[in-house]
């Protein structure tokens, strides 16, 4: 089947690599800045660099329709550069699942896909889209939402180690973002990681820099820029959430629901 992926962050990647595995042909898009704070497992990246490896999966940069094709067919995934997605039009998506993770509904319209999946709060199930899948961590991560709305954002991230907006680093200042800590580095409560506008922005919590918003990027104050792990293993660096890949799951799941073509196909 034919995927397209608004949104090319890390739980946009999380769901690209479920599809990707289940064989199906990707295309993500993404703005002209992403701003993917986990940029390590985030096929974003790609649009700096040309390239993104995802754990078993490659993210290659492409220009039009005909490129993404190609890197699709050799078993790639395509992102391209292309804000409203228009490139809808012509690639024509089995499924169409919006994972910009706005927290509201940026344009995506029910009719743009034969199954249209909205990830997380601002979608609601028979309204903008055929399913809306769970984001809030707890025992509903990544169910499959047939009518209604997911859990509404609460402004507060997920638990992790026991940690839940400590987590976060966010611009001290509006101007540019210049790391300092890199992705993979320990840190210790109270020191600088990053400035912001010429600002030091410092750690809130000990452990390991999980996530470190791209360098030269114009940022707000207040923007999460970074991302620090209490279990300071290098390998939750490189590796796809356990968040995301449930997501990625609920995903496939209403997508073989929801469309004649998977389910076909799942029989046979």
């Amino acid at each position: 089947m034919k995927i397209l992926i608004k949104g090319a962050g890390d739980l946009a990647t999380g769901i690209a690599y479920e599809f990707w595995l289940a064989g199906h042909q990707i295309l993500m898009t993404d703005i002209e800045v992403p701003l993917a704070v986990r940029r390590t497992v985030s096929f974003s990246r790609a649009v700096y660099e040309g390239e993104a490896q995802v754990e078993q999966a490659k993210g290659i940069l492409v220009q039009n329709l005909e490129e993404a094709l190609g890197v699709t067919k050799a078993g790639n995934i395509a992102v391209i550069v292309d804000p409203q997605a228009k490139i809808r039009e012509t690639y024509c998506p089995d499924v169409l699942i919006d994972g910009i993770m706005a927290k509201k509904n940026l344009g995506t319209r029910i009719g743009d896909a034969p199954v249209v999946i909205g990830i997380g709060p601002g979608f609601t199930a028979g309204a903008d889209c055929h399913f809306v899948i769970e984001t809030q961590r707890g025992p509903s991560l990544g169910q499959v939402i047939s009518e209604g709305s997911a859990i509404p954002n609460t402004g507060i991230p997920g638990e992790i180690a026991g940690y839940t907006i400590e987590r976060l680093v966010r611009a001290s200042a509006s101007g540019t973002m210049e790391p300092i800590a890199q992705i993979g580095d320990l840190v210790k409560k109270g020191q600088t990681v990053a400035m912001t506008g010429g600002v030091p922005v410092c750690a809130q919590m000990s452990g390991i820099v999980r996530g470190m918003l791209q360098e030269g990027v114009q940022v707000e104050k207040g923007l999460k820029i970074g991302d620090i792990d209490a279990r300071e293993d290098r390998t939750y660096c490189v590796t796809i959430s356990d968040k995301a890949r449930r997501i990625g799951k609920g995903a496939l799941e209403a997508a073989f629901s929801g469309s004649p073509r998977f389910r076909k196909e799942g029989e046979n």
